[in-house]
């Protein structure tokens, strides 16, 4: 087989063995992800030909764009000292802060190469996630904000209307807070609830220059596929229109999914790429097609892997590559997860 150079239209992946090293054990957010997420890739030939872009950890000055310093020092203190807990679900050994960071400077390296036009479309396929972690404290097994990371470095930089579209089952808590008095992002969740972390009411709009600029669509469980794509076509797609934005950013968790062990709702792989497909619509009309995934929670790992190459399908403007391998029988799922557990 010929190797495929390098096309510059296609999506770029940042993906690093390192990702792996945020050691959680046995918690349900552990490297298994990575795992089958990279297994499925390989499995469909869909790493070559893509725009290699290097990134190196976020800086504390990076992070402190979206972090208090105090708990950027705290947590790099913690982790120093061998890690444990943060909370009841966040766990940190001792380079999960760099993991982190890690993740953090893939986000801003994405966005660079989105602006400057060597990756107009990346998906950033880090871990910890990163959607729950605050200006002020890490929870929900995130610890720096990737995506809010991301687009604070996109603001320096000069851009001034950024759209955040979050489709985890959970709402992006840590997102909403960095952005919330501002109108320079606007920030769309849509989120089971009730769920972790209890926040992502209608009424949560925004403050001062912010309001109106946080929209939150909370769902009872069981929310399908039609469900999500006639709320993003009812609500999201003419907001944005609306906005205009110049960049586009989603956290995609793919947590919603009907068999994801954390969550109630029903979306499928094809659900997930139809979601995308339009967000990559609202980025071809107003922000120059600049698009950028971040990959948050998901934790069934072959829905999670079958999931990712159907956004990145839809990324990539490519439903060919759905076709690279046909799709495992519900027993070598369930074998192959609880391996990779």
């Amino acid at each position: 087989m010929t190797n495929q150079p390098p096309d510059a239209h296609r999506t770029a992946l940042y993906r690093s063995p390192a990702f792996r090293d945020h050691d959680t054990g046995a918690h349900v957010e552990n490297t298994s992800r990575l795992v089958a997420i990279d297994a499925e890739l390989e499995r469909r030939d869909l790493l070559r030909g893509r725009p290699e872009i290097p990134f190196a950890a976020a800086s504390d000055q990076a992070l402190s764009r979206v972090h208090d310093p105090r708990y950027i020092a705290g947590v790099r203190q913690f982790a120093a000292g061998g890690g444990g807990w943060l909370d009841a679900d966040t766990a940190v050994s001792p380079r999960s802060v760099d993991v982190a960071a890690l993740a953090a400077g893939a986000g801003i390296a994405a966005v660079d190469a989105a602006l400057d036009g060597r990756a107009r479309r990346g998906f950033v396929m880090a871990r910890p996630p990163g959607h729950h972690a605050t200006p002020t404290r890490g929870m929900g097994f995130c610890l720096f904000n990737t995506v809010a990371v991301a687009s604070a470095h996109a603001l320096d930089q000069g851009v001034d209307r950024i759209l955040i579209v979050d489709w985890d089952v959970h709402h992006g808590n840590g997102t909403q807070d960095a952005f919330y008095d501002t109108d320079r992002v606007l920030f769309a969740s849509v989120h089971q609830w009730p769920l972790y972390p209890g926040t992502g009411a209608t009424s949560e709009r925004g403050t001062g220059r912010g309001e109106g600029y946080t929209i939150n669509l909370p769902l009872a469980a069981g929310a399908d596929d039609q469900t999500y794509a006639e709320l993003f076509d009812r609500v999201i797609l003419p907001a944005a229109a609306g906005y205009q934005p110049q960049l586009v950013l989603v956290s995609a968790g793919f947590d919603a999914h009907a068999h994801d062990p954390l969550g109630g709702m029903r979306l499928t792989d094809q659900g997930f790429a139809e979601l995308a497909r339009r967000v990559v619509r609202i980025a071809d009309a107003h922000a120059d097609a600049r698009v950028l995934a971040f990959l948050e929670g998901g934790y069934d790992p072959d829905a999670l892997a079958a999931s990712v190459v159907a956004t990145l399908a839809a990324l990539d403007a490519d439903d060919a590559s759905l076709s690279g391998g046909a799709p495992r029988s519900e027993p070598e799922r369930r074998q192959n997860g609880d391996a990779a557990r």
